[in-house]
């Protein structure tokens, strides 16, 4: 993608990527519904997503990889995800190749999977059975494609992630919004995506295995709702591409939910295996937003402060005039938020002490999170010395990682997506950024609304501060934290729900 306007702020943002839809040009980035100001009609395209761009700005000063899973993560996992101003193509292996790295742990967490021993009888075989159960061809499993499309990298603290398959029409995309260090988004960039693979593959499986009458009944969600969850028994599709719409719909978010408790599951074993030698990790953490976008279907995990804001087009008024509104997607997991705060001091009654100072023991402002150790497990706080310890730990955990999870069917109505950090919305409303976005691509269709979006915050960041971009992009990173966070965007503009064709990159 091409940027068109507003200075660039000298070089620090860090990611900044575009895709493109389709092979023609004209209809690369084509936005349903919008005119251009020189009147020249823009036609809506038949893809899932007709473009989309990610930018990422930094402003904390931080250390790159631990010594995570020996090293690897950072030496030899990240690597083959980083991108971070292309896409790239690449081949795409089993879900669960990368995951060996970390088999010692998923040994101690193998009972979330539903087909799984308990911990005891756990062994190296039934490994290696999951591996065998949970790897179909490359070209069948829902994000196995024979090649995928990555993009991504780190600013800061924070990590953006997005792939894209072409053959199998779906979009994932992810904002790891990492804080006390950049650990525990690394390690969800390195293992995440792979992990929800897994169990995306295992659902699949039951499928296939399960071939009965009930599928449609299952497809119902609210009569799947009914039913609990009971063992699944549904027939396959004929089209492998057109499997994921196929599922239903709460087991998908099921998938999603169970691979974040594993990814979990996985990084606390790790802390603690590093934590003698680096107490400082019990308390590295992050929010966490996952988006899987297929046909008509929008997947939506979240976990913190990070947004999915939608822009759409409602009918108000006796004229039932056209206006485009922001929808946010996402509820926010902080003290700041009534129904969060009630539920977490409801969790912790004998406890008079839950929030101090506006922040969960006095420590974090967001309820729910991944990582941070040191306020869900006794034995990771004691890793933690003098005033850097919580004191009186009553009744941990008091951060969830139970995250919000939704489901939303794309209408014709729906214009585009906008991923956010926190960062983001420190200076604009979700009202503003649908603006912002709004008017930037009906002059520049063919633009980086990401970016430009990273570029009004810096305008405005420097406003605040009273000082001019020059001078506030030459504060060097760590001390310019004081002005503004570390900001991760991707926008996403909608298109309708078939596959997407061929693929183009603009830098």
């Amino acid at each position: 993608m091409h940027q068109e306007t507003s200075p660039d702020p000298d070089g620090e943002i860090k990611v900044s990527f575009g895709y493109h839809c389709n092979e023609k040009k004209e209809s690369s980035c084509d936005m349903p519904g919008y005119e251009s100001p020189s009147g020249i009609k823009i036609r809506r395209t038949n893809s899932s997503f007709s473009c989309f761009s990610g930018a990422a700005l930094s402003a904390n000063a931080t250390l790159a990889n631990t010594n995570l899973c020996n090293g690897l993560i950072g030496a030899e996992i990240l690597p083959t995800w980083d991108s971070p101003t292309s896409f790239r193509k690449i081949p795409s292996s089993s879900s669960i190749s990368k995951l060996d790295l970390l088999s010692s742990s998923l040994h101690s967490s193998l009972s979330n999977l539903s087909c799984s021993p308990t911990p005891s009888e756990a062994t190296e075989s039934d490994f290696l059975s999951l591996k065998s159960m949970s790897a179909p061809s490359r070209s069948e499993g829902f994000l196995n494609a024979m090649e995928v499309q990555v993009a991504g990298g780190a600013a800061g603290e924070d990590r953006v992630q997005a792939v894209c398959s072409e053959e199998n029409g779906w979009l994932f995309c992810a904002i790891y919004d990492g804080f006390n260090g950049r650990d525990a988004a690394d390690f969800l960039a390195g293992t995440l995506y792979d992990t929800i693979g897994v169990y995306l593959n295992l659902l699949e499986l039951e499928f296939e295995s399960n071939q009965t009458s009930d599928f449609q009944d299952l497809l119902d969600d609210e009569k799947f709702a009914k039913r609990g969850k009971p063992t699944l028994k549904l027939v396959s599709t004929e089209s492998k591409g057109e499997r994921l719409s196929s599922l239903p719909r709460q087991r998908v978010l099921d998938c999603l939910q169970r691979a974040l408790s594993q990814a979990e599951n996985d990084f606390l074993y790790m802390v603690e295996q590093e934590m003698e030698e680096r107490p400082d990790i019990v308390s590295v953490g992050s929010c966490v937003l996952v988006v899987l976008l297929h046909g008509k279907d929008l997947y939506i995990l979240n976990l913190g402060d990070s947004r999915v804001v939608l822009a759409t087009y409602s009918e108000v008024g006796i004229t039932r005039n056209k206006v485009l509104q922001a929808i946010q997607l996402t509820d926010s997991h902080t003290v700041d938020n009534d129904v969060e705060k009630t539920q977490l001091l409801n969790s912790h009654p004998d406890d008079p002490m839950t929030i101090v100072g506006g922040k969960v023991k006095g420590k974090l402002k967001v309820t729910r999170a991944f990582g941070v150790g040191y306020l869900k497990k006794q034995i990771l706080n004691d890793a933690l010395m003098g005033i850097l310890r919580v004191r009186n730990l009553k009744s941990p955990p008091y951060v969830s990682t139970q995250p919000s999870l939704c489901i939303h069917e794309i209408s014709n109505a729906d214009r585009f997506i906008i991923l956010g950090s926190d960062g983001l919305f420190d200076f604009f409303t979700n009202d503003e950024i649908v603006k912002l976005v709004h008017s930037y691509i009906l002059c520049y269709p063919y633009g980086d609304p990401a970016k430009f979006l990273l570029e009004q915050l810096v305008l405005r960041a420097a406003d605040c501060a009273g000082f001019s971009t020059e001078e506030l992009m030459s504060i060097p990173a760590g001390r310019r934290r004081k002005y503004h966070d570390d900001v991760t965007v991707i926008v996403i503009m909608l298109g309708t729900n078939k596959r997407t064709s061929k693929a183009s990159t603009c830098l």
